[in-house]
């Protein structure tokens, strides 16, 4: 009796054979359960969702596709434990503090870790106006209780916390009072809050030569650039960008993001242009449209922006994230100008 012969087996099933097999669909709940698709977050699909019990539950839109993108950009986790990114601008009335404040408290409200956002102008300061101020404590008594610093929770009894979870260490407020800020105190500063903190932004005084700028260059990991939309603005953000190259900061030129603020719908400056001009040198440039809440200069609350200001800034919250994922810069540099100092030369970017 004869044995039955095998079945064939095709050359094309002999070649899927030996073709590396692809990466597996990770077995979560969110791959795997039918029901766990987000609820609408607004518009018609809610409107229908709602009505329907939650049994309807349409595709989402294009735009809130990319609203779920950018969050999961502005919550990339901080490979290095720790990632400073300093808002500056050489002129004043810019919008410089508010983008601070703004930007921390969608980072903050986004994330599970901590994100303060500290003062480092080198007198008076209006960062701390920002946010309902909870302590009196401002960075010089910081820094004059450093020693006795140990834990989060006394770094927390000198900050003050918005709705939005960002920690804000104020700057004097009175200039009668208050003493300059030099490099040796931001660094001081700087390596005390990175023990407690995974995000630090700091908001730049005005300018580029004053005590602390030098030490707050060194250390960032990413600069944030703001601008408003006019002729004189613009050509201040593109002479700080020139001092910074010059001044062997060209990576962080390179990886900085452009912040056109306070943009309104009629204006006779091509904002194309701009756009265009800064999107050459640096990684990304993003439009903050303008909002009254914003214009009270008071604090910050997201929950009053206008939508479209909401996004603004959500985008340059993702923006930012994306440098997250780096090794920090900060951390080569701070070791290297405590053992040789800051060589470099200082000269006026408008020289």
């Amino acid at each position: 009796m004869t044995e039955p012969s095998p079945p064939p087996t095709s050359t094309a099933s002999a070649a899927a054979s030996q073709e590396p097999i692809p990466e597996s669909v990770p077995l979560t709940a969110e791959h795997l359960l039918t029901n766990r698709h987000p609820e609408p977050a607004g518009g018609w699909r809610r409107f229908l969702w709602r009505l329907s019990g939650g049994r309807i539950n349409p595709a989402e839109s294009a735009a809130e596709l990319e609203r779920r993108t950018l969050i999961g950009q502005a919550q990339i986790p901080v490979a290095s434990g720790h990632h400073r990114i300093a808002v500056m601008s050489l002129k004043g009335g810019v919008g410089k503090t508010t983008t601070t404040a703004a930007l921390g408290n969608t980072l903050a409200s986004l994330r599970g870790d901590r994100v303060i956002a500290i003062d480092a102008n080198p007198d008076r300061g209006t960062l701390g106006l920002k946010v309902k101020a909870e302590t009196a404590a401002t960075i010089r008594t910081f820094l004059a209780e450093a020693p006795h610093i140990a834990r989060y929770a006394d770094a927390r009894a000198f900050t003050s916390q918005s709705p939005a979870r960002l920690e804000v260490l104020a700057s004097d407020s009175d200039p009668a009072v208050s003493e300059a800020f030099n490099a040796e105190d931001y660094r001081t500063v700087a390596k005390l809050i990175e023990r407690y903190y995974s995000i630090c932004i700091t908001d730049c005084g005005t300018g580029l030569l004053h005590g602390a700028m030098g030490a707050t260059l060194e250390l960032a990991d990413q600069v944030v650039l703001v601008t408003m939309v006019a002729v004189d603005g613009a050509s201040a953000a593109a002479a700080t960008l020139d001092w910074l190259t010059a001044h062997g900061h060209a990576d962080l030129v390179k990886n900085a993001i452009v912040v056109l603020n306070a943009v309104e719908k009629k204006t006779d400056v091509d904002i194309d242009l701009l756009e265009r001009h800064f999107t050459t040198r640096c990684r990304a440039v993003i439009r903050v449209p303008y909002d009254p809440h914003l214009k009270e200069g008071a604090e910050v609350d997201l929950v009053r922006l206008r939508p479209a200001t909401r996004a603004a800034y959500l985008r340059l919250s993702a923006a930012a994230g994306m440098g997250f994922a780096k090794p920090s810069r900060g951390q080569h540099q701070f070791r290297d100008s405590h053992r040789l100092g800051d060589p470099r030369p200082l000269g006026d970017p408008l020289q």
